[in-house]
């Protein structure tokens, strides 16, 4: 009799257990329905808006890596609020789940304080474009050719061969000065003639013989000015301009044609004379 009665017990357990079960598929199953239909439809729209936007980045000729983070940060912070909404509807309690999220999001960036900085700064100059990969550029004392512009960081070329690391975040907030943003460069050398010597007839030598320099540009032409009559000598601003590549190619090669056409037309540099004053 006592099994009898355990077994009906267990029977009557099973069967209310059963109830519950439909019970509690007949209230979520809606819901859980809904919140497929929800996900399928809002993965949809999230491709089709990043897509939009990742076609409108091209068509302004956003930075490739640029477009691809941009692209993917969409993506991602649109995923979060659709599974955010999807729990929402199966009832999950989102209060104590976005605390959660803040908390983490204050620890994270305390954390990586200087990094974020360095990320904005990057995202900055990836949208505007203070300059490109190959643009020899001036930033925190620092002058080179642009190899790398990455998010956290950009990467120089020194004139002498060596690479440069500079944090974004300081770069994007300080004063950058782009060499090559108009095509060409002014070449800047300073010569001395003697002070006895025409210096129209010098401007004009050293002009011609820049001319004939094959990696100095014809226009903007050539310039020479006088920068100081004293000290036994006049000094000339000897200015052509190059392109950015053929820079030093210039700077060294105009001095010396500029020295040997002077030398050719008879025109003398300053002879070096010291002052000596004797008291009797």
């Amino acid at each position: 009799m006592g099994i009898l009665l355990q077994i009906g017990d267990i029977t009557a357990e099973t069967t209310s257990f059963a109830y519950k079960i439909k019970d509690m598929a007949i209230e979520y199953a809606p819901k859980v329905l809904g919140a497929i239909v929800v996900y399928i439809i809002g993965s949809w729209l999230i491709g089709k808006l990043a897509k939009l936007m990742q076609k409108a980045m091209m068509r302004r000729n956003y930075d490739p890596s640029l477009q691809t983070f941009l692209y993917s940060l969409v993506k991602a912070l649109f995923t979060i609020l659709l599974l955010l909404t999807i729990f929402g509807m199966l009832g999950v309690n989102l209060i104590a789940f976005s605390a959660l999220l803040a908390g983490m999001g204050i620890a994270i960036g305390g954390a990586l304080n200087g990094s974020l900085g360095n990320f904005a700064g990057g995202v900055m100059m990836l949208i505007f474009k203070p300059f490109k990969v190959g643009d020899l550029v001036e930033a925190q004392g620092q002058t080179g050719t642009v190899k790398e512009l990455g998010i956290f960081n950009t990467i120089l070329l020194s004139p002498d061969n060596k690479t440069v690391i500079l944090p974004n975040g300081p770069v994007s907030t300080g004063t950058i000065i782009n060499y090559t943003a108009s095509g060409s460069l002014r070449v800047d050398i300073t010569m001395a003639i003697a002070p006895d010597q025409d210096i129209d007839n010098a401007r004009l030598t050293a002009i011609d013989a820049m001319l004939k320099l094959p990696k100095v540009i014809k226009t903007p032409e050539p310039g020479v000015t006088v920068t100081k009559v004293g000290d036994g000598m006049t000094t000339l601003a000897i200015r052509p301009y190059a392109k950015q590549e053929d820079y030093w190619d210039v700077f060294f090669g105009a001095q010396e044609v500029v020295k040997k056409a002077w030398d050719a037309a008879g025109i003398q540099g300053p002879t070096p004379h010291r002052v000596i004053i004797t008291k009797s």
